[in-house]
């Protein structure tokens, strides 16, 4: 059952205004101080910072970081399903997945970068049209992960990233191992019943989705293990079990995570 999920802490080493030296450096130093997952984005220029600045594209990262690495999990928070042909990005997460000898996380959401879309030469559509292909592309993704020789050497987990209640959250249901939202808490709980009710409907056990968010480096000194607190307000109580943070380059400082750590060894035991 979700409550009896461990919690896990992931970063997510934001690929920009760093050189790859220092991307490495930051995924040893992830590895070595205990962090249970690695994500990178799927972008093609800064998000923020000079939007011109030093940028690496994401799934060239990954395959480096599987080889680099020997025990965290590796994904994207999150793809753009707009960027590849679906069929082949079950293939690169397939081969990832075995460069990595079976950490890779399927990370994959909608698209959302109006700037990636327009410099890469990609439509940028509306917002529901890119959910629709989303919808569309899942059931192929999974299809060929099927058909795929040889196959991944685990079922990939599916993190699918976003809020919408209408759409994102039904393919949730349908679809995914992973939710990760970057709501805030009063939100996170209402989102979490919607989720509920997707599940009903889909025939699928609300359990066996892993709730995961993103948040800051603060709050975590002082508060007790059994009541966490983000915020002010316990994402923990509400059932979020993964718990991500973003560095950014060129420093990647690490010192935000290191009590993220070690509450999570307090609660875990």
């Amino acid at each position: 059952m979700l409550t009896a999920r461990p919690v896990r802490i992931g970063v997510q080493i934001q690929p920009q205004h760093g050189t790859y030296k220092q991307l490495r450096d930051a995924v040893r130093r992830a590895e070595d101080l205990g962090v249970d997952i690695v994500f990178n984005w799927d972008h093609f220029f800064p998000l923020n910072g000079d939007p011109d600045g030093p940028h690496y594209e994401c799934w060239t990262l990954l395959a480096a970081w599987a080889e680099q690495t020997s025990r965290v999990e590796l994904g994207a928070l999150v793809t753009s399903n707009s960027y590849r042909n679906p069929n082949l990005l079950a293939d690169m997460a397939r081969t990832v997945d075995h460069i990595s000898g079976g950490r890779v996380v399927l990370g994959i959401g909608s698209g959302w970068f109006e700037r990636d879309y327009t410099e890469y030469g990609y439509e940028f559509g509306t917002a529901g049209g890119r959910l629709d292909a989303l919808a569309e592309a899942l059931p192929v993704i999974e299809d060929r992960f099927a058909r795929l020789n040889p196959p991944p050497t685990r079922k990939v987990p599916t993190l699918i990233g976003g809020g919408g209640e209408k759409k994102t959250l039904k393919l949730v249901a349908r679809h995914a191992d992973i939710w990760h939202s970057f709501t805030g808490p009063d939100v996170l709980a209402h989102k979490l019943d919607v989720l509920r009710d997707h599940c009903e409907r889909e025939g699928r056990s609300f359990d066996d989705i892993e709730i995961s968010v993103g948040v800051g480096g603060k709050g975590r000194e002082g508060r007790s293990p059994d009541a966490p607190e983000i915020e002010g307000v316990p994402l923990y109580d509400l059932g979020a079990r993964l718990f991500t943070m973003g560095l950014n380059g060129p420093d990647y400082d690490f010192a935000p995570v290191e009590p993220w750590l070690r509450w999570r060894d307090e609660l875990n035991g």
